[in-house]
């Protein structure tokens, strides 16, 4: 892989690419430490550990929450819109039309984009609501409609409106910058800039295991007390969990295709093999986030009334930091079930094996053993089932385990980075390399022909 980094460097239009990305990763880091000037971001970083949620946006967003900086709701809006507009659109029969028509997906995309901004206005706002009405004081004064009446209402409501009008603006920003980044960096750019993100909290992440693991002063009152071999553990599970997801997401099962031979004029045509290579986790790490998410949907709007019944249930039941042993089971089960089934969801929008059967049997092509036609598609189709049943066990596997037997162990050095985390990390290392490997072949093949 770094090979392929300092081949690619080499070549000046692709190392132009890799510049114009690394320019709008540095923009994106430089604003994570914008603060929103209505929110009092110091209080808030001591909260997020507390919180699944916050500690999951705090993660997404490169530490930006912990500061409440402009772009403290990260990507994650945009990304639950995307899961949204998916599921409506399989609910939807004139929206699953739309979106097959080519300017269709550009109105699909846009009311994508509308929806990820209303999201993150609701998101930032009851995020300072729900902590606000927990007590925690974290917003500055206001005076500027002088006091009493109609100017304390406004100087109460104010701290809202510019929390709701920065973190929605830097929310589009970063929509902005992930197209562009897609467009004409490397890499997709929502990947990108998650990836980034959590890339970020590595250095801590690191200083805070050592620190935890080799410290000479002992712990303080209520501090975890870190045996000389949590660092051992840690990194073994790191190390199986990076050998693992490289082999399985390089893993391929290739179908074998012979096209047969054809006389057109005097030259003869086709007879040659090849094959369809299907993934063995062809969706990569897309179903974890979209499970993530949806798991953060009913603390997002338990936010609203922290002290309520609903809050409460999701705290104990829906939570991964719960006390109970059934709700963490519970916790664990939902998760699971998420995995699979936005794995066979994701699978079923970006692999359709009735197109590729009839673009196998209008060019000649055919699977040896397997008529053409219907039952080729449902071979394919059959084979993709399973790979996508492989794949979610996979992902469940990385998500669920590692975290509950460092859990057991009481190993929290990770906080809220964990499996998924690396699972990210390595998935959009490995799809940026493919992508760098495919711009050089493609300049090789130009070069070659001219």
């Amino acid at each position: 892989m770094i090979k392929t980094f300092i081949n690619a460097w080499k070549i000046k239009d692709i190392r132009a690419k890799m510049i114009y990305t690394l320019i709008l990763i540095v923009v994106y880091r430089l604003g994570s430490f914008i603060p929103v000037p209505s929110v009092d971001g110091s209080k808030l970083g001591s909260m997020i550990s507390q919180y699944d949620f916050l500690s999951f946006l705090n993660l997404f967003s490169g530490g930006s929450l912990n500061q409440f900086s402009i772009f403290a709701m990260g990507i994650s809006p945009y990304i639950t819109a995307s899961i949204i507009m998916q599921l409506l659109t399989i609910a939807i029969p004139a929206l699953e039309k739309l979106s097959k028509e080519e300017d269709g997906q550009k109105k699909v995309e846009k009311i994508t984009r509308i929806l990820g901004v209303a999201l993150a206005l609701v998101q930032s706002v009851s995020i300072v609501v729900g902590l606000q009405s927990m007590g925690a004081n974290l917003l500055r004064d206001f005076t500027l409609f002088g006091t009493g009446g109609f100017g304390t209402f406004m100087n109460n409501l104010m701290p809202y409106i510019i929390t709701g009008i920065c973190c929605t603006a830097g929310t589009a920003f970063l929509m902005w910058m992930g197209e562009r980044i897609t467009e004409k960096g490397i890499g997709n750019g929502v990947s990108m800039l998650i990836f980034a993100s959590i890339v970020s909290s590595v250095p801590q992440v690191v200083i805070n295991l050592i620190n935890g693991t080799f410290r000479i002063a002992p712990p303080t009152t209520g501090e975890a007390a870190y045996k000389w071999w949590y660092g051992i553990v840690v990194i073994l599970v790191v190390l199986i969990m990076t050998v693992g997801i490289v082999m399985v997401e390089k893993a391929v099962r290739r179908i074998p295709v012979q096209y047969a031979k054809r006389v057109v004029g005097r030259k003869l045509y086709g007879g040659q093999s090849t094959h369809i290579p299907l993934k063995a986790n062809a969706n990569g790490v897309m179903p974890l986030i979209f499970a993530m998410t949806i798991l953060q949907v009913p603390a997002m709007i338990g936010q609203f009334w922290p002290n309520g019944g609903f809050y409460r249930f999701v705290s104990n039941y829906m939570s991964a930091q719960s006390s109970k042993p059934i709700g963490l089971v519970i916790y664990y089960v939902i998760y699971a079930l998420l995995i699979v089934g936005f794995a066979y969801f994701y699978s079923s929008i970006t692999f359709n094996p009735v197109e590729i059967s009839k673009n196998l049997q209008q060019n000649g092509g055919f699977i040896p053993g397997i008529r053409p036609g219907r039952p080729t598609s449902d071979y394919l189709k059959q084979k993709s089932s399973r790979l996508t049943m492989f794949g979610a066990l996979f992902l469940m596997a990385v998500a669920i385990v590692p975290t509950v037997l460092l859990k057991v162990l009481n190993i929290r050095a990770l906080s809220a980075f964990g499996p998924t985390s690396i699972l990210i990390m390595i998935s959009v290392s490995i799809e940026i390399a493919d992508q760098l490997d495919s711009l050089m072949l493609a300049r090789t093949y130009k070069g070659f022909l001219s």
